[in-house]
């Protein structure tokens, strides 16, 4: 790809296959709602002086709005040139260049490239900024998708063996641990602060693209999911395609479960179990949510499962009853690695 000059701005396709640190100069809260996935935030401004300068722009016009951001952005200049040169210190290899984004790929952005360029950093701008970037990430929904569900009853580890499976040969994608949510009431617990659904989206996005470049996978593997993980939405288009995908239902005893779900959730503190049991108790009734609550306060941590196993065990069966392509393989007893070999052995339903 031939170098345009350092003051042109670059396609979605061709930007992202540069390789230097990519660095988002909008506000805070922009950035926290949803951004190029790996970028570093260094603000021009913070949410505050954005707003204000937002408003000058709206109210008064474009000069005034551009009078405002320069009082706020000379006196941080040094604090700023600070930041880019830690963000090229820190980048292995002799690449010196940044690559840069706004909001639309206008004034910020500009304004950023020419001061970095000040001290010899070469830059390389984002054709229509953020924007154009969450284009992108929508239109990665849009394609077929060779996808196949993995599905099964709670506590079948159905999340351990998508990991457990090696990407060259079958790609996986963990919504689980993208959305850090399990998706149940239980889901956040010991799980690390969900992104916002449009972060979500921009991780899943890339997750896709790199499915598009690797050769060998023919099939793309993800856990049977409502469209919601906890505060993150599952993007329409492709839930619609999960529906339609075949289901590889997991299947293990009911005891294997329960001890499954004993080692994954007796970790957590006793007000984090009761709460979540509280999250469902008009639907788990007021006898089975006495039943886990006292069991919990017991440590009887198998009486706690049983007490809701059931609720979740008809929940799943009523939703299997809208599914018709589906298999099922029963792992009962094995280990990961026997499961997965047991699988690719079985002759699934063609995608």
């Amino acid at each position: 790809m031939s170098e345009k000059p350092t003051n042109s701005g670059y396609p979605v396709t061709d930007f992202r296959n540069l390789t230097s640190p990519i660095v988002d100069v909008r506000s805070p809260s922009e950035f926290f709602q949803g951004h190029w996935p790996g970028a570093i935030n260094i603000p021009l401004f913070s949410d505050l002086e954005r707003e204000k300068i937002g408003k000058s722009y709206k109210r008064e016009s474009r000069l005034k709005a551009v009078l405002n951001g320069l009082k706020v952005t000379l006196p941080s200049t040094s604090k700023l040139l600070d930041a880019m040169k830690k963000t090229i210190t820190e980048k292995k290899g002799g690449d010196k260049s940044l690559r840069i984004y706004c909001w639309r790929g206008g004034m910020r952005s500009g304004a950023f490239a020419w001061l970095a360029r000040t001290i010899g950093i070469k830059t390389y701008l984002l054709e229509g900024g953020y924007k154009s970037y969450r284009k992108w990430v929508l239109n990665q929904f849009e394609d077929d998708l060779p996808i196949r569900l993995i599905g099964g009853k709670t506590g079948t580890r159905k999340t351990d063996l998508l990991n457990y499976i090696n990407k060259e040969d079958i790609y996986v994608i963990d919504l689980e641990g993208i959305a850090n949510h399990r998706g149940s009431s239980f889901g956040s617990l010991g799980m690390k602060k969900q992104p916002t659904t449009q972060q979500f989206e921009n991780i899943l996005a890339e997750s896709l693209d790199e499915f598009h470049k690797n050769n060998k996978a023919i099939e793309i593997w993800i856990e049977a999911e409502s469209s919601n993980l906890g505060k993150c939405r599952i993007p329409n288009m492709l839930y619609l395609k999960m529906k339609k995908a075949p289901i590889l239902e997991i299947i293990k005893t009911k005891n294997e479960r329960i001890e499954n779900l004993v080692n994954l959730y007796s970790q957590n503190t006793q007000n984090e179990l009761e709460e979540a049991v509280e999250r469902i108790q008009k639907r788990l009734g007021p006898q089975r949510t006495k039943e886990a609550i006292l069991a919990i306060r017991g440590k009887e941590w198998q009486k706690a499962c049983e007490a809701m196993l059931d609720y979740y065990d008809k929940c799943y069966e009523y939703e299997l009853k809208k599914t018709k392509n589906i298999e099922s393989i029963d792992l009962s007893g094995l280990s990961l690695k026997s499961s997965l070999t047991k699988i690719l052995k079985k002759n699934l339903n063609p995608l």
